[in-house]
This record gives structure tokens, sequence and C-alpha cells, in this order.
């Protein structure tokens, strides 16, 4: 399923990216839910659940930055 996600869509005219953006969307929405967590009620969800700064939620803060980088590209696609 997630190879298909990814894999290029030939039938539609050329590849495709929507898996991706999807998926980044996703992690994007969750970061932000977490964030908003920590603003309003004083609870890092990740830190909760992974440990405070242990390896696994500095790597889910490291994806969740990656894809914050990655969606400043949408700004560029809007209407395409």
């Amino acid at each position: 399923i997630i190879f298909s996600l990814f894999s290029n869509n030939k039938a539609k005219g050329g590849c495709s990216m929507k898996g991706l953006d999807y998926t980044v969307l996703i992690l994007v929405i969750i970061g932000a839910i977490n964030w908003g967590l920590v603003g309003f009620f004083g609870l890092d969800l990740v830190a909760f659940l992974c440990g405070s700064m242990s390896i696994i939620s500095r790597i889910i803060y490291a994806v969740i930055g990656v894809c914050g980088l990655y969606a400043i590209s949408y700004c560029g696609r809007i209407g395409h």
C-alpha cells in the first residue's frame, strides 16, 4: 500500500506525488495538533508517549520538521 502511494501514475499522464503530499500533510497536521496541545494544556503528546527527548521522540520531531519544510512547497503549487 505504501509503495503504491509513491509510485508513478502513468495512467493519469505522468508522475504523481499525491501519496507523498498526503503523507506529509497528515504528519504536519499531527505536529500542529501536538503543538496545540502544548499551547493549550501544556501536554507534549510525543514526549508523553516516547519520553522526553528520547531518540524516538527526536526522530519524530525531525521527521515532522522535514515534512513542514516540504509543505512550504505547497504554496508554490496552489492553483496548479
